[in-house]
């Protein structure tokens, strides 16, 4: 059992652990499937401590089982590097190629990571939920403005002596735009920092 406790360490990269750690801790569940059989799989999908794995899987039968996955209403995201990968990755909701992966898969996919380090799908998945939030907010901060601004701009207060001018909603326009800049700027500061 030594020789087979050594053989997976050298097949499981680090990068790997900490990924589907990274992913765990975020809520994400990875799901293994590969065309190894099912013995390596499982001792990887152990090592890694995945729930579920499909192992033995042929080439052509990947996208079948993301749309399985689908059907059980999950949103997929396929990660692969191969030809044979790329019809999974059309048919998942999120295709993310190595970016050093077969150029069918790289043209298949909508995300392609430019490096070879698992960890960075967390690190994606991380942006994509930032930016989301970002969005929110500066949409939030919209329609607040506007909900105040537009009725004060049209008069509606101009029997208790409130009127809005031109110059002073043009003023307040473009303010509401700098606070949306600079709200979005602070995602970049986030991600570098």
């Amino acid at each position: 059992m030594a020789f087979w406790d050594s053989l997976l360490a050298d097949m499981v990269r680090l990068e790997s652990r900490e990924a589907a750690a990274l992913l765990r801790q975020i809520g994400i569940r990875s799901i293994m499937l590969t065309g190894d059989n099912r013995l390596v799989a499982r001792a990887v999908a152990e090592e890694l401590r995945l729930g579920e794995y499909f192992a033995g899987v042929l080439p052509q039968d990947k996208a079948d089982r993301i749309r399985e996955m689908q059907s059980r209403g999950l949103t997929v995201a396929m990660i692969g590097d191969g030809v044979n990968d790329a019809p999974a990755l059309a048919q998942a909701d999120v295709g993310v190629a190595i970016g050093a992966g077969a150029d069918v898969a790289v043209e298949t996919a909508g995300i392609i990571l430019v490096r070879d380090n698992p960890g960075d799908v967390a690190a994606m998945i991380d942006l994509a939920r930032a930016t989301y939030r970002k969005i929110a907010q500066n949409l939030l901060w919209a329609t607040g403005y506007n909900i105040v601004a537009i009725p004060l701009a049209a008069g509606i207060l101009y029997g208790a002596g409130i009127l809005l001018s031109p110059a002073a909603g043009a003023v307040l326009m473009s303010l509401s735009t700098v606070i949306v800049a600079i709200n979005a700027r602070l995602l970049k500061l986030k991600q570098s920092g």
